[in-house]
């Protein structure tokens, strides 16, 4: 028998020990080294929050003002196809890309935005609409359909939001997943584009449909960014706490999310993995009446969030932050622009953001320099009048001062848009600033026809529309006799208010266009989106 040591004979079981030693270095060393790349990976970025913002929904959320302690960081929903063109994007069926430039300023609001510091990404689908991998079906249009809105956006981060219809059509989702795979692919490394998939789930985490669009996505060889899991509407029939029910979904998500990747020959760590999840509660009363998400299961979940490593969190919807008022009728009723529980305004926000400094990721985080030249507004690239001291200024007219875009508040006369008045209000409300190669737009006008002119012997019944020197007027209450002018001085007094200049635009384009005097418009505002 060989020796290894003079004087020593060579025992087997010395080394066999040896042996596993040296393996167990081994492992130990790979296994180290594995945990430490799966936790750079997972803090290669600050964890953010962000919240949903209804586009369409009414009234207007006014995100592009988020103070000194709001939001910083939103998804604006949703883009959907168009009712009468299928590869077209619109927000919620209602306006299209340029429409919503024009009457909801959402260019300019999401330029204002940006320049305080705040991130956006678009959402794409939802329940309420169609998604446009479920209507389009030509491949080279649908992938111009998506690469327009983040082209005009500039938008680093893109939300699919699949559920509903979509969520069981597999080929749509395989299309979806192959054109944002090309466009992905097409960016630059400086450029870039996350991608977040957000997902129904239950108890148990994804649905059998959910995991399939996921592996629709891996294998269309798209870079998911995360699973985004809508913590919401569970029926679950327990008397568990909300919160830990969610907490029970994301800890299954996170494992199915690994064994997804695993299943495709990719190796996902612990930590990676759940930098890879996020979590969309429905802050307060959700669909299902028995689900109630109060501030005590934010804070539950928010404390979950940093300790498990989870890169993002969000929550639907930020129109819906803020306590019911006292005219709400049913508080198990969901609404769309309050929780339904009793919370001080902008609270489930605050609370989810908990030790979350990050933001999303954007092509560019620098913004101009401010130019301290004075440069005189031009009309000749101004998008709207040039505010002037003299003029009185109904509700919702729009004016431009020192290069910014101002709506008004209510009626003013005299009061400077960038200055508060006498009592500390603000009649005026920032939209943005007036954007490179803008032109006047012109004002819409109501066809001929439309409403009889108004006549000073005729008795008008609110909601009777009437034209007046050009200019479309809708009664508030009986009147005769009142001419409709009187509401551009004193339009509290007056029996009549000034059509604006949307519900001009709807009426042109055929939208509650009617004849007569008495005709009323029922078509004004569009009807709120359900997530």
């Amino acid at each position: 028998m060989a020796k290894w040591y003079p004087g020593r004979r060579l025992s087997w079981f010395r080394l066999s020990v040896v042996l596993v030693v040296i393996a167990g270095l081994v492992g130990g060393g790979f296994y180290a080294v594995n945990s430490w790349q799966d936790h750079q990976i997972a803090t290669e970025r600050k964890p953010w929050f962000d919240a949903y913002v209804d586009v369409t929904s009414t009234p207007s959320l006014a995100f592009e003002s988020p103070g000194d302690e709001g939001q910083r960081n939103v998804v604006l929903a949703f883009v959907v196809a168009s009712p009468e063109n299928s590869c077209t994007p619109t927000w919620g069926g209602y306006y299209t890309l340029d429409q919503a430039g024009e009457t909801l300023d959402l260019d300019r609001r999401l330029a204002q935005f940006r320049l305080q510091g705040g991130s956006a990404m678009v959402s794409f689908g939802g329940q309420a609409n169609s998604d446009l991998s479920l209507v389009c079906d030509d491949d080279d249009q649908l992938r111009q359909g998506y690469e327009a809105v983040i082209d005009r956006y500039e938008l680093g981060s893109v939300d699919m939001d699949i559920e509903g219809e979509l969520l069981t059509d597999t080929p749509a989702v395989q299309r979806q997943a192959a054109a944002i795979a090309e466009i992905q692919e097409s960016r630059t490394e400086t450029e870039g584009l996350d991608v977040w998939l957000t997902l129904p789930v239950g108890p148990d985490g994804l649905t059998f449909d959910g995991a399939e669009a996921v592996r629709a996505y891996i294998e269309a060889g798209v870079q998911i960014a995360g699973i985004n899991a809508m913590t919401m509407n569970y029926n679950s029939g327990t008397d568990d706490d909300l919160s830990d029910i969610v907490i029970d979904s994301l800890n299954a998500t996170q494992a199915q999310l690994q064994s997804l990747y695993q299943e495709a020959g990719i190796n996902v760590g612990d930590a990676t993995a759940w930098s890879r999840i996020s979590a969309t509660p429905m802050i307060g009363q959700n669909d299902v009446r028995e689900d109630i998400f109060t501030v005590e299961d934010a804070q539950k979940l928010a404390a979950f969030s940093v300790e498990k490593g989870m890169s993002r969190l969000s929550m639907w919807s930020l129109n819906r932050d803020q306590q019911c008022g006292a005219n709400w009728p049913d508080l198990r009723r969901v609404s769309d622009s309050c929780s339904g529980v009793s919370q001080a305004a902008g609270e489930f926000a605050k609370t989810l953001r908990t030790d979350r400094p990050g933001t999303l990721m954007q092509i560019s985080e620098e913004f101009p320099e401010a130019d301290d030249e004075i440069v005189p507004d031009d009309p000749e690239t101004s998008p709207y009048p040039i505010w002037n001291t003299d003029a009185s200024y109904p509700e919702g007219s729009k004016v431009v001062w020192n290069h910014s875009v101002y709506e008004a508040k209510w009626w003013n006369e005299g009061e400077q848009p960038d200055l508060p008045t006498e009592n500390g209000a603000q009649s005026w409300r920032l939209l943005g600033p007036v954007l490179p190669g803008e032109k006047p737009v012109a004002r819409p006008e109501i066809p001929a026809g439309t409403y009889a002119d108004w006549a000073k012997a005729t008795e008008y019944r609110k909601g009777d529309r009437v034209i007046f020197d050009g200019i479309g007027y809708e009664a508030k209450w009986w009147s005769q006799g009142d001419s409709p002018d009187a509401a551009l001085v004193q339009p509290d007094a007056s029996p009549w208010r000034q059509l604006t200049d949307a519900e001009v635009a709807r009426i042109a384009d055929g939208a509650g266009a009617a004849d007569g005097a008495g005709a009323s418009d029922t078509a004004d505002t569009p009807e709120p989106t359900a997530e």
